[in-house]
């Protein structure tokens, strides 16, 4: 059984830039939380570079902090 892949990684990604939203929707749940690494599937660099983004768009504000 071949251990997962982080997704940024297969796709060749080397930097998360916080002004794609729709990429970084996809690492929050459906309350706006950001998703841990083990569920989102990414490595410790992307996980944290995702991290990062999140935070700073949500302070740009590019996505919300709250869904309600």
């Amino acid at each position: 059984m071949s251990k997962a892949r982080c997704y940024l990684c297969k796709e060749n990604i080397i930097e998360v830039d916080f002004t794609d939203t729709n990429l970084l929707s996809h690492y929050l749940s459906e309350n706006g939380k950001i998703n841990s690494r083990r569920r989102s599937k990414l490595c410790s660099k992307h996980g944290r570079q995702v991290k990062r983004a999140i935070k700073r768009a949500r302070n740009m504000g590019l996505l919300p902090f709250l869904i309600e």
